[in-house]
């Protein structure tokens, strides 16, 4: 039964039903396999890369400690959502309190923006490295690193606190389901029976703000340091800078057009069945978690070779563990 709240006659729900994919009601078991699926090659993937940044030493430089940093966050953000996702499939576990539904909203949001600011300080790093090398060990230090990734968390932290706030305030009296596979924010504000335009436009002002500083920093700072790696005399190290660059591009372009094409579709089939929403969203979402890896894990090559190297193991003790 719904959890109801009553206070100076004001009625409103403290827990709500998750229906993922309500066109599909019938047939929602058989989504489990596929997502579930997903989730342990994004987890595999992107633990795999972790663990070779990890254990090899040589790894143990700024550009390969961030890359792991990402990947940790893509593995936190696809946890957040999935696990949640395949249970709002079953009629048993679908239901969530309002508070574990603010959480994990701020912790979807947090997790997306972190993701975002990574990138930032890559982009910082790569700036220095390419622009300055000989005084690059001196100005990316250890200290330095965690600070920048201080920041990052609390400018993520900044960004989302008001949007979650401001939905904790709001009443819930239009009903107790949620048409969506997490607690994303319009999918809960459909619900509330007061004003909410407050928060629709520090949500909606937020995100612009948000998208549109990042790509304005990542653009300046990668037409310079494109611009410094072409006026590298040696060709090889102008390669390897350029290839660089172009992996950390790869990765800001997949997760800025996966933003922008869920946002644009979304605006624009607004006549669209919400199994298409939510389908744009699980998009928009999982698939920078599972693209990540394969891009860091293929285009590095010190990373690559790494990889290369706990195969061929792996290849040449599963003889010796037969019976």
């Amino acid at each position: 039964m719904s959890t109801w709240s009553n206070g100076s006659s004001d009625v409103s729900y403290t827990s709500f039903l998750l229906l993922s994919f309500p066109g599909l009601q019938a047939s929602r078991i058989l989504l489990v396999l596929p997502f579930l699926s997903l989730y342990l090659v994004i987890i595999s993937a992107n633990a795999l890369v972790i663990h070779t940044v990890v254990a090899q030493r040589s790894l143990h430089q700024p550009m390969y400690l961030l890359i792991a940093l990402l990947l940790a966050v893509n593995i936190c953000a696809a946890t957040t959502t999935v696990p949640t996702m395949l249970f709002s499939f079953s009629t048993c576990f679908n239901r969530i309190s309002l508070t574990r539904c603010l959480v994990q909203m701020f912790c979807i949001y947090f997790l997306i923006v972190f993701d975002c600011n990574i990138l930032l300080v890559m982009a910082l790093d790569r700036y220095v490295a390419i622009c300055y090398p000989l005084r690059y060990p001196e100005i990316v230090t250890g200290q330095l690193l965690v600070g920048l990734v201080g920041v990052a968390a609390a400018r993520s932290t900044g960004i989302v606190a008001p949007v979650v706030g401001l939905a904790s305030g709001v009443r819930f009296c239009r009903s107790d389901v949620i048409h969506h596979f997490a607690c994303e924010h319009m999918a809960l504000m459909k619900l509330s029976c007061g004003d909410i335009s407050l928060n629709k436009t520090v949500g909606l002002t937020v995100r612009i703000f948000n998208r549109v500083l990042d790509m304005l920093l990542l653009g300046a700072s990668y037409s310079r340091i494109i611009r410094a790696a072409f006026r590298i005399s040696s060709g090889r190290a102008r390669s390897k800078a350029l290839n660089t660059c172009g992996s950390h591009l790869l990765v800001i372009f997949t997760v800025h057009f996966s933003a922008m094409a869920s946002s644009i579709i979304y605006r624009v089939a607004r006549t669209a069945s919400q199994d298409v929403h939510n389908l744009l969203s699980a998009f928009y979402l999982l698939l920078p978690c599972l693209v990540n890896p394969v891009i860091y894990g293929t285009r590095t090559k010190e990373i690559r070779q790494h990889l290369a190297i706990l195969f061929q193991r792996a290849q040449l003790q599963a003889p010796t563990e037969k019976p």
